[in-house]
């Protein structure tokens, strides 16, 4: 089956098929592809001839084959793996199968964009809200202050853990509940 999908896969670019499916392929074809880059690094005739004869016997089609030896590797010589895509489509009608498209990466992708460096700053205001905590206690004014900060904070993405610490933290409670009391006497 895996050979199949294959010889699909490297004549038409892209397949559709079951995601369990196209996860299982992924590994299988891209070896074949380094079989292939392998044989075009290779100086010798025979070392050449080796590894076409491997991806023949893993694959079973030799037009594949020699589509992707011949045409196709010249792509894959400068990547150093992830020579596939997987997307997700969603479910198949009749069976409720999870579906998913594998395509063949071109040459000149460059993948996705590495993602950046998390901020060192963010941990500092953590660690200054904390010094701010036993203060907010003492003082109502800084608590109405205090809640207008976490509520612009709150309104960037934090992480759930981050989140839920901050609602359990007794301070801020403390600290919610006098200005809850201030705007009361303010009426």
């Amino acid at each position: 089956m895996m050979g199949n999908l294959a010889v699909a896969l490297i004549t038409h670019g892209r397949i559709q098929t079951t995601l369990t499916k196209a996860k299982a392929l992924r590994p299988f074809i891209e070896k074949i592809i380094t079989l292939a880059k392998k044989a075009e690094a290779a100086n010798d005739a025979a070392r050449k001839l080796h590894f076409r004869r491997l991806a023949i016997s893993r694959v079973r089609d030799k037009a594949a084959v020699a589509k992707l030896f011949d045409e196709l590797v010249s792509e894959f010589t400068e990547r150093n793996g992830g020579y596939t895509r997987i997307y997700k489509l969603g479910q198949r009608i009749g069976d409720a199968a999870e579906m998913g498209l594998i395509e063949l990466i071109d040459g000149n992708d460059e993948g996705y964009s590495k993602k950046p460096a998390k901020k060192a700053a963010k941990p500092a205001k953590k660690a200054e809200k904390k010094e701010e905590a036993p203060a907010e206690e003492a003082e109502a004014p800084a608590a109405e202050e205090a809640t207008e900060e976490a509520s612009t904070e709150e309104k960037k993405p934090v992480k759930k853990a981050a989140k839920k610490a901050a609602k359990k933290a007794p301070a801020k409670k403390a600290a919610k509940k006098a200005a809850k009391k201030a705007a009361k006497k303010e009426d």
